[in-house]
């Protein structure tokens, strides 16, 4: 029961990242209609590529929001806020008469999206079972994934639609209920975070939400991880932290090891590999629509499937290593590809160069997408979890927004070798992953310090408890923390 429980929560909280998702997916194909070129009355290209970017900065200033009021307001509060602002810009989006009115919308839920997607993975790990999180907290990505893959089918579906404004109002209108179903959610049933409560001194009502989240514990196995989270909680709360120069003081290596999970993903080229392989290839844009499709299909597929079966299991740092090994690789093979066929005729040479497209897919969002989402909030102490996440999924949209930029010229200027530049980068990060990035499966949040080498305080014996699996994770934390 608690476990179908707390994968409801995670299902309606990754609502917040479908919108993401989709509505960053979504423009692409709103801006290539000609019915809304001519609505629009033709905008020029510099405003129609801030379509892409006031987006992309309202998504930046969204997450930067989340340090300064994070913390303040609380996850549900902070979220219900977020989903108010992300329905009135999908609203404003989809009936507006002129760019300025469009431009608005899009800041408005770039800004909530960005918020939402730095938030829901610290709410996931907060509330999760350490034996499942990698599930409950990976839902999040997957939430990402199905929104991509929903707004490439729906713009390709609506590549057939007659001439006119529902073409492109259609598409962005299916986004307008969600934010509201989410607010419902968080109104009602989902429990609001144990950590955070106990944070803010409200342990009784920590303790209440703890035992609705954690239905499966009998009773004293419940109040011993209960008081080993207020103990590591509370210890912390001693070095209080009230600048950013005292979290790289004292939090050094798990802050930039938060930061350097979501830069990573950003520099893996992710956002520029799918569409200028297209392009170069001569393929019309009707196809492209198609194989996007497709290429959102797959993600999301082997997304929730490595979630399901791998985070938990195989664990979190065998996964970002594999999948960075993995993209190495296989954008070796596409810069191959592409430059021995880019300007032939051989229709299977194409089709193998399209293939590394999906081979991509299958590293990124089978092994990177969830996992650096969790990675960077679990390994964060509380203290400074909203602000450093905020941080994080800042430096995510500004390195995207770079990248997304320079893409164009970059692939005009050195055409397949730009495939190499993400190389470098992704075997930069595969080097700093392989030395400095620690396993955090099957360990409650507070264990995870000591992976870091920060203290963890020990309440008691959990080796006294009946449950094998709790005396075990008393005798890892013991081990490592004498390390």
């Amino acid at each position: 029961m608690a476990a179908w429980y707390i994968f409801g929560v995670a299902i309606f909280s990754a609502i917040g990242t479908f919108l993401f998702g989709f509505d960053t997916g979504i423009a692409t194909t709103t801006i290539a209609h000609q019915s809304w070129i001519n609505y629009m009355n033709k905008p020029s290209d510099g405003l129609t590529g801030a379509v892409v970017s006031v987006y992309i900065a309202g998504e930046a200033v969204g997450a930067l929001t989340q340090t300064a009021l994070g913390d303040k307001l609380g996850r549900l509060r902070f979220m219900e806020l977020l989903c108010g602002i992300v329905t009135i810009g999908t609203i404003i989006q989809t009936a507006a008469v002129n760019i300025g009115m469009f431009l608005a919308g899009r800041a408005l839920a770039g800004y909530a999206v960005g918020g939402l997607v730095a938030t829901v993975p610290i709410y996931l790990s907060e509330i999760s079972d350490p034996r499942y999180r990698g599930l409950i907290g990976g839902i999040s990505g997957c939430g990402i994934a199905f929104g991509t893959m929903a707004s490439n089918w729906v713009g390709y579906a609506c590549s057939f639609a007659p001439y006119g404004p529902v073409q492109w109002r259609l598409p962005l209108g299916i986004q307008i209920p969600w934010g509201l179903v989410m607010f419902f959610g968080l109104i009602t049933f989902m429990p609001d975070s144990p950590r955070h409560l106990i944070r803010k001194g409200n342990v009784e009502q920590a303790r209440a939400e703890f035992k609705k989240i954690r239905r499966d514990l009998h009773a004293d196995e419940l109040e011993q991880e209960f008081a080993a989270m207020v103990a590591q909680i509370q210890y912390e709360k001693e070095r209080e932290i009230t600048s950013y120069k005292d979290i790289f003081r004292l939090f050094r290596r798990r802050a930039l090891v938060s930061i350097a999970v979501q830069t990573m993903t950003s520099l893996t080229g992710v956002n520029v590999i799918q569409s200028t392989l297209y392009k170069s290839l001569g393929i019309d844009s009707h196809t492209i629509l198609a194989l996007a499709a497709v290429y959102g299909t797959v993600a999301f597929i082997f997304n929730c499937l490595t979630t399901k079966y791998l985070t938990d299991q195989w664990g979190r740092r065998k996964m970002l290593l594999s999948g960075l090994a993995g993209i190495i690789i296989i954008e070796i093979y596409a810069a191959v590809m592409q430059r021995e066929f880019q300007n032939t005729n051989n229709r299977v040479g194409k089709g193998f160069a399209i293939l590394g497209i999906y081979l991509f897919v299958v590293a990124y969002y089978g092994m990177l997408n969830s996992t650096t989402w969790l990675y960077g909030a679990e390994v964060l102490p509380i203290a400074i979890r909203s602000k450093v996440m905020g941080l994080a999924a800042a430096s995510h949209f500004i390195v995207n927004v770079a990248i997304t930029e320079a893409g164009p010229s970059a692939f005009a200027n050195i055409g397949e070798n730009y495939y190499y530049v993400f190389v470098a980068c992704t075997v930069f990060f595969l080097t700093i992953a392989y030395f400095y990035l620690p396993e955090t499966k099957q360990r409650t949040l507070e264990e995870i310090a000591a992976s870091f080498g920060d203290k963890v305080i020990m309440t008691g014996e959990r080796g006294d408890s009946e449950d094998p699996d709790a005396k075990c994770d008393s005798q890892r934390v013991e081990v490592v923390y004498q390390e």
